[in-house]
Order: C-alpha cells, then structure tokens, then sequence
C-alpha cells in the first residue's frame, strides 16, 4: 500500500467518524425536542386541570346519611320551633280543629333541640317514605299506628322512649313541650337496628346554577289559609333572595338561635281533605294526594305554576311545569304547602 493510499484511508476514516458524531448529535437533539415537548404538554394539560373551577355540587342535599322526619307542632303554643332553619325540606298539611302540623326533614345535621315533637298523623308518612326517612313522633293517632305497622315504617315514638331522649321544657306547656336532639335520634335508631345509609335520590331536582322564573308572576308576598285562624305568610327579601315565614300572624323564629326562620323555595300543593271516620269523633283528617295535583313553585320573588304528581303513597312525588318537564329547583331548603284544595292562596 502505497503513502497516498494510506492518507486517503485516514482521511475517509476521519470523515466517517465526523459523519456518525454529526448524525448522532442530530438524534440527541431530535430526542430532547421531543421529550422537551411531550413535557411541555403535559405542563399545559396540567395547567389546564389545576385552573379549572371544580364542578359545583348541590348543598342542601348531599353524602349519604339518611333522613330523619320529625313531626313538629304548629300550634301557637307551640311557637317558636326549633331546628326548622336546619331543614332540608319541611311539609305542612291540615290536621284536625284547621289546625296544621309541620314534618321536617333534616340529613347530616347535628341539633341539640328540635321541635316541639308531636303526634303522628297517617297521610305524613307518604313523604316519610317517598325521602327514604327515619319517622319520629311522640303519640300516634289510630290510623297513623295502623299504618306504620302495615308500612313497615321505621319509626321512633317518643313515647316508648326515656325522659333523656324525649324531654318536655319548662319555657312551654303541655303538650307543646317535647323536645329532642339528632343525637338520641340516631342513638335509638342504632338501637332498633334501623339503617343510617341511604342512596335514594332527593325528591326535589335541584341545580346548583340559579333558577329565575323569568316567565312567573310576581311573588313578593304569599299568603296560604290553612283555615280562618290558620294562615302561613311569606315575604320576599331581594337582598337575600329568601322569604321569611310568618304563622298566624307570628313572626316565626328559631327556638334555640332567635333567627328568623326563612325558605329559598315554596312548593304549593292543592289536595283535597276529608274527616276521617276512626270511631273517635276527634275530627281528624285524611288526605287524597295519590294522582295529579295542582300546584306553584314559587322562588327568587316569582311563581309558576305546576302540577304534584305522586302515583302511590312512597313513590316520590314528581313536580312538573305544565308544559310536562320535571322543574329545576334551586339549592336550598324548601317548604311542601300542602294545603286545603279550596284555600284562597295570595300570591303578589
């Protein structure tokens, strides 16, 4: 081999060698863009993830505790109620003498005096049921009795219970004077062996994004006869968006805190009521809620009307606009009226 042969050896060996380093210089850079990008994306996504507003989730009716109903009583002696503001719902219904009587529903809550307690009537029970709730009372009438029992209604009577868990207060008198906490509810409850857990879906459609009735009447006041000396009033406060409640002309206001009660929503149901003939002369009433009723819902200072339909007595009743859709409800605590079918209701 020639000297010339042997230079143009080493030069091609040279360039050969430069030619790999060149190549595997490009490829390290190619490499390093990509995992640069590929790193560069997942900073955006999550970016993206960590500046998203989280999903909003209704309040009022949420995890997964069961409901507890308590009867409470609406007599003027019994003013003021305790625990009423801490309600997720609270239903009024027509009991003898045009007297009403209150059934709250509370989930989650944790009260140290709610009431005051009072007797079961039979018709409450549907919407015990229909919120897959704990019945509390203190005293039964026959039917009411009767029907838990042919129900299978887990119930709690007050009655049957210890002075420590159902007790009467001094500042009211008999028999508007019972009182009771959550605690020795789901004390008793645990006791008899009743489930704490529920997965049944609220009554009510609620939506966490605010629900104006733009097509409603204006509903700044709204006036419910229960009787001549029974009327519930509510006005409407534009600072708050909440009506506060007045009963028999009274003010209504927390037994326990002095606050005023107040509701983010009305639901008025028309149903009509009979005497029940229970071989006691007492005059006490029945109620035919089981079909299509008539009906408001009634928020943020307007009412539209609707109809209440309830198919059996636990199936959950179904509030619809009366073009047929099942109505958005705003997230907040709720009054059912279910008033007499002939009561003159005020709304303006």
């Amino acid at each position: 081999m020639t000297k010339g042969t042997k230079v143009l050896i080493i030069i091609l060996i040279i360039i050969i060698i430069l030619a790999g380093g060149l190549l595997a210089y490009r490829f390290y850079l190619g490499t390093k863009n990509e995992e640069d990008i590929i790193s560069l994306g997942t900073d955006v996504v999550v970016n993206e993830v960590e500046n998203q507003e989280p999903e909003k989730q209704v309040e009022i009716f949420n995890g997964n505790e069961r409901p507890i109903a308590v009867m409470i009583d609406n007599h003027k002696g019994a003013l003021p109620q305790g625990g009423l503001n801490n309600a997720y719902m609270v239903y009024e219904i027509i009991v003898e003498g045009g007297e009403s009587r209150l059934m709250a529903l509370f989930k989650g809550q944790d009260l140290e005096k709610i009431g005051p307690v009072r007797s079961a009537r039979h018709y409450f029970l549907d919407y015990a049921l229909e919120n897959d709730a704990i019945y509390v009372h203190f005293g039964w009438s026959p039917q009411a009795e009767s029907d838990i029992s042919d129900l299978g209604v887990n119930n709690i009577n007050g009655i049957f219970e210890s002075e420590t868990s159902f007790w009467r207060t001094r500042d009211k008198s008999a028999p508007h004077n019972v009182a009771t906490s959550t605690e020795k509810i789901l004390e008793i409850a645990e006791t008899k062996g009743y489930r704490q857990t529920s997965t049944k879906e609220s009554v009510l459609n609620y939506v966490t994004e605010e629900v104006n009735l733009e097509n409603g009447i204006i509903a700044n006041t709204v006036e419910i006869p229960y009787s001549e000396s029974n009327e519930v009033r509510y006005e409407y406060n534009p600072e708050t968006q909440r009506y506060q409640r007045f009963s028999k002309g009274i003010e209504e206001t927390d037994w326990t805190t002095g606050e005023n009660v107040t509701t983010k929503n009305i639901i008025i149901t028309f149903a009509r009521n009979t005497t029940l003939n229970d071989g006691e002369n007492k005059g006490r009433q029945t109620l035919h809620n089981v079909g299509e009723l008539e009906g408001y819902y009634i928020t943020n200072g307007k009412a539209i009307q609707i109809t209440c339909e309830k198919s059996t007595r636990s199936a959950q009743t179904v509030y619809k606009d009366l073009e047929g859709n099942e109505i958005e409800v705003n997230d907040g605590n709720t009054y059912v009226q279910i008033c007499p079918i002939n009561a003159d209701v005020t709304i303006q």
